[in-house]
C-alpha cells in the first residue's frame, strides 16, 4: 500500500496532463513576450528583477514572477546571491538571442503564429472542411503560397534551416555512404538551399541544385552567391507536381516536401527517373506512428495540414510508394533532431545499370 501511494503521488492525478496543456499557453505567451520586447537579449548579462524592470519600464514585481517562471522552464539561470540575478541559460542564449549566429527567435515566433492561427480554424475546419468557415483565407505559415515560402525562406525558416535543420540532415547523411561520393545531387523543395549549401562546402567535387517554387530559389540562389559557390549551384523554379526536376542525380534530398504535392506516387517516380543509376534518395518526413505516445509527437504540428488536405501518412505508406516507383534497398533512420517533430528518413536506392 505505501509503495502504491508513492507512485501515485509522483505520477499524479490521470488529468494532469490535461491541466499542463492548458497551462502551456502561459509558457507560450511569456517566452513570446521575451522574444518581442527584447528582454531576453537584455538576459544576455545578470539582471535582477528591479534592473530588467527599470531598462524595459515595466511593473518591478511582475517582472520579478515573470523571470521566475522563465526559469523554471530552463531558459534562465538564477544567482544565489540577494537580490537574485536572472541570466540566459547556455541553450538560450545559443538559440534564442538575436545575434547568435544560431538564432532561431524569430523562427519560433514564426511557428507559434502560425499554430495558433491554424487552431483558431479547427473547428470551422472539422465541421466544413477546407472549403469552409474561411479556410481558404491565407495562413502566416501559407502552406500552398510560392510567395508565402519564399518570405519564410528568407527569414524565418531559413534561419532555423540553418541552425537546425542542416546539421540534422548532415548526421543523416553521413550514415549514407552514396552522399559522400555523388558528383551531382538534387535538393528538392530545398527553399533557402542551406542544407545543398552546406553539402558543397563539405564536398568540394559535388555540383548541387535546388528545386522550389521560383520566388524560393531565388532565396536560394542570392544565398549561393553570398556563400561564393554560384558556380557549383543551380536554382531550379517550378512547380513539383507539373514541371522537369532534372535528371543524372547521385544523391536527391527531400525533407517534408510530399506533405504538400497532390499526387505523391507520381513525385517519387518523377525522382525515380531523375536520379542516375546507382543514384540514392534520401526521403525525410514526419508519419503518424503506431502507439499514442509516439503520434502525439507529430499530430499536433501537422492536424492543421492535414484538415487542409495535406498528407501525413502513417508508418509504412511510404516504404510502400517507394517500392512502387521501383526503388530498392529501402532503409530507415528515425531522426529526433529535425524542428518541431520526429522525422522518418527512408533512403531510397536505384538500381545501378
Amino acid at each position: 500500500m505505501t509503495t502504491h501511494h508513492t507512485d501515485h503521488a509522483t505520477a499524479g492525478h490521470a488529468l494532469q496532463p490535461l491541466w499542463n496543456l492548458a497551462a502551456a499557453q502561459v509558457q507560450a505567451e511569456a517566452l513570446a513576450l521575451a522574444l518581442e520586447s527584447g528582454a531576453l537579449d537584455r538576459l544576455a548579462t545578470p539582471h535582477t528583477a528591479a534592473e530588467l524592470a527599470q531598462a524595459q519600464g515595466w511593473h518591478e514585481a511582475n517582472t520579478a514572477h515573470w523571470l521566475e517562471l522563465l526559469w523554471a522552464m530552463g531558459l534562465l539561470q538564477r544567482g544565489t546571491a540577494l537580490p537574485e540575478s536572472y541570466l540566459l541559460a547556455p541553450d538560450a542564449l545559443r538559440y534564442l538571442h538575436s545575434a547568435s549566429p544560431e538564432t532561431c527567435g524569430a523562427a519560433w515566433l514564426f511557428r507559434l503564429r502560425s499554430l495558433r492561427h491554424s487552431s483558431e480554424r479547427l473547428r470551422g475546419l472539422v465541421a466544413h472542411g477546407p472549403a469552409g468557415e474561411g479556410a481558404a483565407s491565407g495562413a502566416p505559415m501559407a502552406t500552398g503560397s510560392a510567395e508565402g515560402w519564399a518570405a519564410a525562406a528568407r527569414a524565418q525558416i531559413g534561419q532555423e534551416q540553418r541552425a537546425i535543420s542542416v546539421p540534422a540532415a548532415l548526421r543523416v547523411l553521413q550514415q549514407v555512404p552514396e552522399a559522400a561520393t555523388a558528383h551531382r545531387m538534387l535538393d528538392l523543395g530545398g527553399g533557402p538551399g542551406w542544407i545543398a549549401l552546406a553539402l558543397l562546402r563539405q564536398q568540394p567535387a559535388l555540383q548541387a541544385s535546388v528545386f522550389d517554387w521560383p520566388e524560393a530559389v531565388a532565396v536560394a540562389a542570392h544565398n549561393a552567391q553570398q556563400a561564393r559557390l554560384s558556380q557549383r549551384f543551380t536554382a531550379l523554379g517550378g512547380d513539383l507536381a507539373r514541371d522537369d526536376i532534372g535528371t543524372g542525380y547521385g544523391l536527391v534530398w527531400c525533407s517534408s516536401v510530399l506533405h504538400f504535392v497532390p499526387d505523391a506516387a507520381a513525385v517519387l517516380t518523377k525522382v525515380f527517373g531523375a536520379l542516375a543509376p546507382g543514384g540514392v534518395f534520401v526521403c525525410a518526413h514526419a508519419e503518424v506512428q503506431e502507439t499514442p505516445e509516439a503520434a502525439l509527437r507529430t499530430l499536433p504540428y501537422y492536424l492543421p495540414m492535414r484538415l487542409l488536405g495535406r498528407s501525413v501518412t502513417r508508418r509504412g505508406v511510404l516504404e510502400e510508394l517507394l517500392a512502387q516507383a521501383g526503388f530498392e534497398r529501402i532503409d530507415r533512420i528515425e531522426a529526433h533532431d529535425f524542428p518541431m517533430a520526429p522525422l522518418a528518413v527512408l533512403v531510397a536506392r536505384k538500381a545501378a545499370a
